[in-house]
């Protein structure tokens, strides 16, 4: 944030204010830590906040302090239009274009708060009376530490905050092995570390608690690997069938996308999701060095996200979307082999 924006945060806060916060559909742990921790700051400022999720998310992330304080737009949707409505403030955290939040982009759209946007992916929209975009940053929860930083408040960030700051950071960097991590990264994990932040019991939480079904889905994605060396890419499939042969649930898949990157000679990862009730296959994207996912993402799957993270959709059968990608692929030949 430049200096002007600073001053016009600072003057919107120096008055109680009722302020809603919201995340991106199928919020993640960046998404999730940045909103509870940015709840638990303002509510120690003084003012009536509210996190409203656009849906549910996973098992693994309902541990976090203040998660029994969040509205499920899906599920209390009174309510949570209720407190929408009712905003003054509205933050958007870990995401730049309404159209990321589902059924509740209207409800956005048609609200009179000031909007504050803070987010790190790219091309940000312009809908926010605030922007504090930055695409070099790990996470969204780094960003909301140089937020409370450049308010000038840290002395505020209590031990849940730090936990919830440390969750988003964590899991948006890989365990801090993506490009994004930086030196400041490592700084600001010290300090939240420093303020109370467990950081081995926060790791045994989000990744440690698999149930029987889940690593045994993991092994039918594995078996579905496709690994195409000549393009140094490797895909995974998983049909409506092998989740619900495997009980699937919210977050299961969660870094399966990520194991074709562990193989030698791989730059380039996708995983392929049938979701039968909302008639897409949903497509998560990783690459390793230069290579865009990004770029490819936005334009052949209608999506985007990170240089090496992104994730698409595409609203034909698994066979066709396939097919369509192994043609794509072979223009990308050169690319993928500098």
């Amino acid at each position: 944030m430049n200096s002007a924006d600073i001053t016009t945060v600072k003057s919107i806060l120096s008055q109680p204010q009722k302020i809603a916060i919201i995340p991106h559909r199928n919020p993640d742990g960046d998404a999730m830590g940045s909103c509870l921790a940015l709840y638990g700051f303002l509510r120690a400022m003084g003012h009536t906040a509210q996190v409203v999720a656009p849906n549910d998310y996973p098992k693994f992330l309902k541990w976090m302090p203040g998660n029994d304080t969040v509205i499920n737009f899906e599920r209390e949707n009174p309510k949570a239009k209720e407190v929408i409505n009712g905003a003054s403030v509205i933050f958007t955290l870990d995401f730049n274009d309404l159209s990321r939040v589902g059924q509740m982009e209207s409800v956005l759209k048609e609200a009179e708060a000031d909007f504050i946007m803070i987010d790190h992916h790219q091309q940000p929209s312009d809908y926010a009376k605030v922007t504090y975009s930055d695409v070099t940053m790990s996470s969204t929860c780094e960003m909301v530490y140089n937020f409370i930083a450049l308010l000038g408040e840290t002395d505020q960030i209590d031990a849940d905050i730090a936990t919830n700051l440390y969750t988003g950071i964590m899991t948006d960097t890989g365990s801090f092995k993506y490009r994004s991590t930086s030196s400041k990264t490592h700084r600001v994990v010290a300090e939240l570390i420093d303020k109370g932040a467990d950081n081995m019991e926060i790791h045994q939480k989000v990744f440690d608690t698999n149930s029987p079904s889940r690593l045994h889905l993991l092994g039918v994605a594995l078996s579905n690997m496709v690994i195409l060396p000549e393009f140094r890419t490797a895909y995974i499939t998983l049909s409506q069938d092998e989740l619900d042969q495997y009980n699937f649930k919210k977050g299961d898949t969660e870094g399966f996308v990520n194991y074709g990157l562990t193989l030698e000679g791989i730059i380039f990862a996708l995983i392929f999701i049938e979701n039968r009730e909302e008639g897409i296959i949903k497509i998560s994207l990783r690459s390793v060095g230069d290579f865009s996912v990004n770029e490819f993402a936005r334009e052949h799957f209608n999506g985007g996200g990170h240089t090496n993270a992104a994730g698409g959709r595409s609203e034909t059968s698994m066979e066709e979307t396939i097919s369509k990608f192994n043609d794509i692929l072979k223009t990308y030949k050169d690319k993928l082999n500098p």
